[in-house]
Formats: C-alpha cells, structure tokens, sequence
C-alpha cells in the first residue's frame, strides 16, 4: 500500500512543477495593467491642462472685444443725442419752415437752386445747386425776412417777397443771387408795374 502511494506521488510530481511555472507569469502582466492605469491617467490629466490654457486665451481675448462694444454703444448714445438735440425746432422756427418757397428755382448767370422739405427732420430743408448740398433749419430774423441756415458750411439763405439769395459765409460769397419761385416770379412783376415810391420823390416839407 505504501508503495501504491510512493509511486503516485513520484508520478504527480511533474504535473504539479508544470502548474506553478504556468501561473507565475500571470502576476507580472497583472502588474503591467495596474501599471498601465496610472500612466493613462497622466496622459488624460496633461490633455486637460492645453484646454485650460485655450480658456484663459479665449477669456483674454474677449475683454477688447467687450470694451469696443461699449464704445460703439457709446458713440450711439452720443449721436442720437445730437440727433434729438438738432431735431427740436421752436414753435416759432417751425412757423418760418411753413414760409418756405420749395422746388426748382432759376437764378441770374443760369444758375438754380432746388429746395426740397426733409420728411425725416420736419422744419428742416434739403437746398441743392450745381457743386453743392447743404441741410437747413430755419432762424428767426428782426426784419421778417424768411432765413434757413446750415451753420456747418456757414450757407445761408434769405428769401423776401420778390427774389432770393444763397450765400456762404465761410466762403465769403454769393452763390445765387435773383432766385425766384413761380410766387416770388409774381410780386416781381408786379412791384416792375408799380414801384413803390421813394423817399426821395417825395421829400419832407420843410
């Protein structure tokens, strides 16, 4: 009997040997997966860090951006300010705007001048010539006389019963003289028939 176990035993011996050298080697690629996770994790967390950096550049990079819209809102703010500061007539500028002769208009030498209503600024005109274009707005006068200014290119121009005139005050110069609308065309011929008398035909009697 105890031979029967003698030889078993010399005969399991090999298997047993062949076993333990084939479940070494699962340890060391055991090892090589837990060694693998960490550098996984490097590798992830340094693929983070340029995605950061990208952030901060987008965020600097916004501030002027953000600062030239508040500029240009501020431009804005400021030009329609002027707007609604230049678009405020008085009552009595708008009661002058409604003395305005408009249309085409002859004047001496061949010239002409077209004035037109601005349906955008009311009281205010559109005057066009040959070689210019100015924006108007009435001004009140002691003398009753019906004047629209453009105080940027200093024009003025004056209209009175029979004619009307375009001057340039910065320029120093007539532009158009003898202007006259179709109403103005009639107060001329009539005051050619009948010209208002002088000082001079009827002196004071001493």
């Amino acid at each position: 009997m105890k031979t029967l176990i003698a030889s078993a035993l010399i005969l399991l011996a090999p298997a047993l040997t062949t076993a333990q050298t084939a479940t070494k080697p699962a340890a060391p690629a055991e090892a090589k997966k837990s060694s693998a996770k960490p550098a996984a994790k490097s590798t992830s967390a340094k693929a983070t860090k340029p995605k950061a950096e990208k952030r901060s550049d987008t965020v600097a990079k916004a501030s002027p951006t953000s600062s030239r819209t508040r500029l240009h809102s501020g431009a804005v703010q400021v030009a329609s300010g002027l707007a609604a500061a230049e678009a405020a007539l008085t009552p009595e500028e708008l009661q002058i705007a409604e003395r305005v002769y408009t249309g085409r208009m002859a004047c001496e030498l061949g010239a002409f001048v077209s004035i037109e209503a601005d349906t955008q600024s009311p009281g205010r005109f559109h005057v066009e010539g040959k070689g210019f274009k100015y924006h108007m707005a009435p001004v009140a006068t002691t003398t009753g006389a019906v004047r629209l200014e453009d105080q940027r290119a200093g024009a003025v121009w004056v209209q009175i019963a029979n004619k009307s005139m375009l001057m340039n005050q910065k320029q120093g110069q007539r532009m158009a003289d003898e202007c006259m609308s179709p109403q103005q065309v009639v107060v001329a011929e009539a005051i050619k028939k009948n010209p208002p008398q002088s000082l001079l035909d009827n002196p004071a009697a001493k």
